[in-house]
């Protein structure tokens, strides 16, 4: 890794810092090649044994008693609201998610209701819940934002008991953390993981279903196989779909599974160097972890002081410094979009400040320190250019 040297004036060589990177090793990908070849050679291409092996894994790494793999984390989710038959129902979601979480819902035959967030965590909280909900709501679908699992998180879990609502998880983001010991996916009756490629870890395409509900378990085992009553028969019991993973995506999974302690030490470390750098820093906030918490990063989020202009941070961050940003979390609230036009309604105001002027910086599960302090100080120094313009 070349060492960093200004290059405001084309001098030097510069240090260039992508806004992810997909870590597979040589033997990794050693590894999988060979069992693609034996999967390839038997025929054996759905739901066979890498696939059973994978989804005991994950179960494992996230102290659940089931676990069924499925081709995207939008699977996952909609298969866990289908099975809790929300269809007619409203579902409440936080206004700051992907939108694939309320195309979940809709597809579920249920209607989005779009609620704030807690600004110390960008995701729903007790109080939020309670302001959005109808005489119609069946489910809450509290999404951990950046892999951070809201510490206020028992306190929506009781609301939704009172109020005889089911509490599930979108933990798209959220593989391997853990909130007072309870790992994400557990605090709700479900929860949805996904491997898309810029994941903690993926599988190139896939989700996850956790849970402890064993109604809901082999609900998802019929409707991930066009709602086939067993693999090898023809009688359809439920309205399912084709939402099986491949064997080949199970095997890259399953490989990659096996390095999530070293990647979420590895991001750990690389969030604390962030940490000391950024508090010292005026007008700059971020999320903060509880002690004893594990949060896998999966997005580091700051706040920049109001007024900050982020599409020009980010150009100035790129261009003069090498440094791309991670996507955002997102940078429109889904009642502004206009997909769910026909669904959005009162302002949601913390979710909209936040959406408009956060930034994520890169983090990558074998980011460098030097890599590292090359973004803190790139981010000052940009910040500190915008401030001289104003």
């Amino acid at each position: 890794m070349p060492a960093h040297a200004d290059n405001s004036e084309g001098r030097g060589e510069q240090v260039h810092v992508p806004a992810a990177r997909i870590v597979f090793s040589p033997e990794d990908r050693a590894e999988i090649a060979s069992a693609t070849t034996e999967i390839l050679s038997t025929g054996a291409m759905t739901l066979a044994a890498h696939t059973k092996d994978f989804e005991a894994a994950f179960a494992a790494a996230h102290s659940a008693p089931f676990a069924v793999a499925v081709s995207s984390g939008t699977a996952a989710l909609e298969i866990i609201l289908r099975s809790l038959d929300v269809q007619g129902a409203d579902v409440v979601v936080p206004t700051n998610t992907f939108a694939a979480t309320a195309f979940a819902v809709l597809r579920a035959g249920a209607t989005p209701v779009f609620a704030d967030v807690n600004p110390d965590t960008l995701a729903l909280s007790a109080a939020t819940v309670e302001a959005a909900l109808t005489p119609r709501t069946r489910a809450v679908v509290l999404v951990h934002i950046g892999g951070l699992i809201p510490p206020d998180v028992g306190e929506l879990a009781r609301l939704c008991t009172d109020r005889g609502l089911a509490l599930v998880e979108d933990a798209a983001h959220a593989h391997g953390c853990r909130h007072g010991g309870t790992a994400a996916g557990s605090f709700g009756i479900a929860g949805s993981f996904s491997f898309y490629p810029t994941k903690l870890i993926t599988s190139g395409e896939g989700g996850m279903i956790v849970t402890a509900d064993e109604a809901i378990h082999e609900a998802a085992l019929v409707y991930r196989d066009q709602g086939k009553a067993g693999f090898l028969g023809n009688t359809h019991i439920r309205q399912g779909y084709a939402w099986r993973l491949s064997e080949m995506h199970a095997v890259t999974g399953k490989v990659h599974l096996r390095h999530l302690d070293e990647f979420l030490a590895r991001r750990a470390a690389v969030a604390a160097r962030y940490d000391d750098a950024l508090d010292a820093l005026d007008g700059v906030s971020r999320l903060r972890l509880p002690a004893g918490d594990v949060c896998n990063y999966y997005k580091y989020i700051v706040l920049p002081r109001p007024g900050i202009d982020r599409a020009r941070l980010k150009k100035e961050l790129k261009e003069r410094y090498g440094v791309s940003l991670s996507g955002e979390v997102y940078e429109a609230p889904l009642h502004q979009q206009p997909v769910f036009s026909d669904y959005a309604g009162r302002s949601l105001p913390v979710a909209e400040d936040i959406c408009a002027r956060h930034v994520c910086l890169p983090l990558h599960s074998d980011m460098t320190d030097a890599e590292a302090d090359h973004v803190t100080t790139s981010f000052a120094a940009a910040l500190a250019s915008l401030d001289l313009d104003r």
